[in-house]
């Protein structure tokens, strides 16, 4: 994958030694910097003699041409700009895969960057980016981004974007996410089906749409299926690392009745919450089922494996990347914004028991 990444940039120029100029080259052969700058670009009014004695010149000075001033001219840079919360997680990895493998055929590179969930420093991103003049922005907001007016100058501007993953409710604009809400579903009314009552929910963060979501799934799957809503068993966690799995398992096991099964906000969660679990002597799914979320590649290797809601990343980069270069490639002007919405399956594995 060939990407830049915005933190590196300062240490790489430091690094790196003056290159040739039009202007040195016009010095060397004592002629004007326009006379070579026609010549690298195939004019007929340089002749072929003095093409070739400049083009000879370039080539042994490694001369590159200026992409800032190209993309000047051109109106393009031939650059998108990728922010994410994280990039070394599977999930954002995999969906940058699929982002990569839509734009190169078309000659796009990606400007890479993550947030940090930090809604601060996503602004500064988005700033430094649009300084460098990307051509569009595929983003997936920080969990801390609930304003979204450093994405409406942008958009002011002219430049595409496209949000995928989390939702900004009430900023329009094209969005790609997964059904949450049905993967939640899905998993809730399994584990109803494979005889549990007493069903656990360890939730993400409270302001991001996913965690919304999954919580909304998780509470209609009980609903439906005439199970009392109980708020004890709805714990929240700061965020969604295997060390909050751990903190809220710990609480749920506190209470006088423990849960049958526990749903988790994802998979990483769910692998704090299993050890918690495992620790209190208890079996899994023999006295607790356990579903996570997200379907990540090591959750098949765990034992017991571990159930989750596999969710089609790859495809959710490659549709938003789409989407972006129909702005980018198109000569036609679209009318409204596009909302797609992809599906997630169950994978049933070994934490879950089998439906009666």
């Amino acid at each position: 994958m060939f990407c830049y990444i915005i933190g590196c940039l300062p240490q790489i120029l430091k690094m790196r030694k003056p290159q040739t100029t039009i202007i040195d080259l016009a010095k060397i052969l004592k002629v004007s910097p326009s006379t070579i700058s026609r010549a690298l670009n195939d004019s007929p009014l340089i002749s072929s003699e003095k093409k070739k004695q400049i083009l000879e010149l370039a080539r042994s000075m490694n001369y590159l041409p200026n992409q800032l001033a190209l993309s000047l001219f051109n109106k393009r840079t031939k650059i998108l700009g990728v922010i994410v919360p994280e990039i070394t997680s599977y999930y954002f990895s995999t969906a940058i895969n699929g982002i990569q493998d839509m734009v190169a055929d078309y000659g796009y590179k990606l400007m890479i960057s993550q947030s940090n969930e930090s809604y601060s420093e996503e602004v500064r991103l988005l700033e430094a980016m649009n300084l460098v003049r990307v051509d569009g922005f595929l983003i997936s907001p920080s969990s801390n981004t609930t304003e979204f007016d450093h994405f409406k100058k942008v958009k002011d501007y002219g430049v595409p974007m496209v949000i995928f993953d989390r939702d900004c409710q009430g900023f329009d604009v094209d969005k790609v996410v997964v059904d949450d809400y049905a993967g939640a579903f899905q998993a809730v009314d399994y584990l109803i089906k494979t005889g549990c009552k007493r069903i656990a929910h360890i939730s993400g963060p409270e302001n991001l749409s996913t965690a919304r979501h999954r919580k909304e799934g998780y509470i209609d799957a009980l609903k439906i299926n005439k199970i009392k809503i109980l708020e004890e068993l709805i714990v929240f966690g700061e965020n969604s690392s295997s060390e909050t799995g751990v903190a809220c398992m710990i609480k749920l096991l506190a209470s006088k009745q423990i849960p049958d099964a526990v749903f988790t906000y994802n998979d990483a969660v769910a692998i704090g919450a299993m050890q918690v679990i495992r620790e209190k002597g208890l079996h899994i799914p023999g006295d607790i089922s356990l579903v996570g979320f997200d379907d990540e590649p090591y959750s098949a290797y765990f034992n017991p494996a571990l159930t989750s809601v596999w969710q089609p990343v790859y495809d959710l980069g490659m549709l938003s990347a789409k989407i972006l270069l129909n702005h980018l490639e198109s000569d036609k002007v679209t009318n409204g914004f596009r909302f797609e919405t992809l599906k997630p399956e169950l994978v049933v594995r070994e934490t879950s028991k089998s439906i009666f």
